[in-house]
C-alpha cells in the first residue's frame, strides 16, 4: 500500500459491535484500515476504555511520521524521542509552528502512557515494518525499584525489569491542583439550576470523577439507611461501569457488579452527605423530567435544546462546571479540582491516613494517593504544630 497520503487526515474510527460493546482502530484518510495501527489495538478488544486512549494517542502520532515523511521502517529512536519531546512541550519549537496546534501539551501521566504506546507499538511491528536498531534501542532492562518490590507483594521480582527510553523523568511528589477554599460556594451562587448544584455538590462531597458521576443511573443510588443491598449501613451509591450508556460515560475502574431483582449490588460503593441527599431531591422535584425515569432512567440529563431530557454527557457536565467557574471569577475550572479538593480534605480530617482517603475516594492504591496528595507539610498535624511553634504562631 502506498503510504503517502494528505497529512492529518488518519484518523480514529469507532466501530459498534452490537450489545452496547465498542471498538476503536485507525483509518487512512480513504478509509482504508491502518493495518499495523490496527493490528497493536486489536491487542486491547474487551478492553475499551485502554483501546480508545491508545488509539488517540497513536494516531497523534502516526500523523506526525506524515508530517515529517517518515516511513515506519525508518523510524529510529532519535526520532521517537524528538516526537515525545514535542508533545509534552509548552514553548513553541524549532519546527516553525507547535505540533498539535491549538491543542494542550501532553501532561507528564499522558507523556507516560503515550511512551508506553509507542514503545508497544513498534516492538510489535512485523520485521519488515521495523528496524532492527529500533528494537535494539527499545528493548531495554533496568534494576526493580522499591515500587517494583512493594506492587509485587509477595510475589517473584524478577533480576531486571522492562525500561523505556521513552518514558519521561519522573520527578517528585505531584502537586494537584485545587480550588479555593471559597470556590464551592462562588460555584453554588452561579450555579442556574438545580441539576447543576447538584453536580458541583456532588463533585465536592463525593470526589466523584466526572465519567462516574454521568454514567449513574437512578438504580445505582440507595440513598437512605440500611438499603436492600445490605452492603452499607449509611446511606450510598454505586458506582458501576456500563459500556451501553446513552451518553458514553464510563467509569475508570471496572468493579464487578449485578442487579439482582431489581437491586443494583457490587461496583465500587460510595458513601453519600445529606447534602448531596438535599441537592437530589431538589433536582428530582424539579428540573428531571419524568420521562426520562421510564426511559433510560440515568441520573444527569440535558435541560434545554432538541435533547431535552437525554443523558448529559461529560463534556456537556465539563462545560457547566467551567462556565460557572468563569462567571464566579475562578477562571477555567474543571471538576476534577474539586476530587482533588476532596480527597486533600479528607486527609487533612483524618491526618493524613492514606487508607481512609483511598477509600473514600476509590482509588484502587494507597499509594497513588500519597504520591499526589500524601504531602507531610499539609496533613500531619506534628508536622503543623512544630512549623507554628517556630512561626511563634502557637
Amino acid at each position: 500500500m502506498d503510504r503517502r497520503r494528505v497529512v492529518g487526515q488518519i484518523r480514529v474510527q469507532e466501530v459498534f459491535l452490537g450489545s452496547g460493546r465498542r471498538s476503536w482502530t485507525i483509518l487512512w484518510p480513504e478509509g482504508a484500515v491502518y493495518e499495523e495501527a490496527d493490528r497493536f489495538l486489536r491487542r486491547y478488544d474487551g478492553e475499551p476504555g485502554t483501546q480508545r486512549t491508545y488509539a488517540y494517542l497513536l494516531v497523534d502520532h502516526l500523523r506526525w511520521l506524515e508530517r515529517e515523511a517518515l516511513e515506519l521502517e525508518a523510524v529510529r529512536l532519535r526520532d521517537l524521542q524528538r516526537y515525545m519531546g514535542i508533545v509534552g512541550a509548552e514553548v513553541r519549537m524549532p519546527l516553525g509552528e507547535p505540533w498539535r496546534v491549538g491543542k494542550q501539551p501532553y501532561g507528564a501521566t499522558t507523556l507516560g502512557t503515550a511512551a508506553s504506546v509507542l514503545k508497544a507499538f513498534y516492538l510489535g511491528l512485523p520485521d519488515e515494518h521495523r528496524h532492527v536498531e529500533l528494537r535494539r534501542d527499545l528493548d531495554q532492562v533496568r534494576l526493580p525499584s522499591k515500587v517494583d518490590r512493594n506492587r509485587s507483594l509477595l510475589g517473584h521480582v524478577t533480576s531486571t525489569m522492562p525500561a523505556n527510553p521513552l518514558a519521561p523523568v519522573k520527578g517528585g511528589r505531584r502537586h494537584p491542583k485545587m480550588l479555593p477554599d471559597e470556590g464551592r460556594g462562588r460555584l453554588l451562587r452561579k450555579a442556574t439550576t438545580a441539576r447543576d448544584r447538584m453536580i458541583v455538590t456532588w463533585l465536592y462531597d463525593g470526589g466523584f470523577r466526572i465519567g462516574e458521576l454521568c454514567g449513574l443511573h437512578l438504580a445505582d443510588l440507595h440513598l437512605r439507611e440500611n438499603a436492600e443491598c445490605a452492603q452499607a449501613r449509611s446511606a450510598h451509591v454505586h458506582i458501576c461501569h456500563r459500556e451501553g450508556n446513552v451518553n458514553k460515560a464510563r467509569v475508570k475502574t471496572k468493579h464487578p457488579w449485578q442487579l439482582v431483582n431489581g437491586v443494583v449490588h457490587g461496583g465500587l460503593i460510595r458513601r453519600v452527605s445529606s447534602e448531596m441527599i438535599h441537592t437530589y431531591f431538589a433536582y428530582m422535584t424539579s428540573d428531571y423530567p419524568r420521562s426520562a425515569a421510564t426511559g433510560h432512567g440515568m441520573l444527569l440529563v440535558q435541560l434545554a435544546g432538541e435533547d431535552y431530557g437525554q443523558p448529559l454527557s461529560a463534556a456537556g457536565a465539563r462545560g457547566m462546571f467551567r462556565r460557572a467557574g468563569l462567571r464566579a471569577g475562578l477562571g477555567r475550572v474543571h471538576p476534577h479540582q474539586a476530587r482533588h479538593t476532596f480527597a486533600t480534605a479528607v486527609l487533612d480530617a483524618s491526618a493524613g491516613n492514606l487508607t481512609i482517603a483511598r477509600d473514600a475516594g476509590g482509588w484502587a492504591s494507597a499509594a497513588t494517593v500519597d504520591q499526589i496528595y500524601g504531602h507531610t507539610d499539609i496533613h500531619n498535624p506534628q508536622f503543623d504544630a512544630a512549623l507554628r511553634k517556630v512561626w511563634n504562631q502557637t
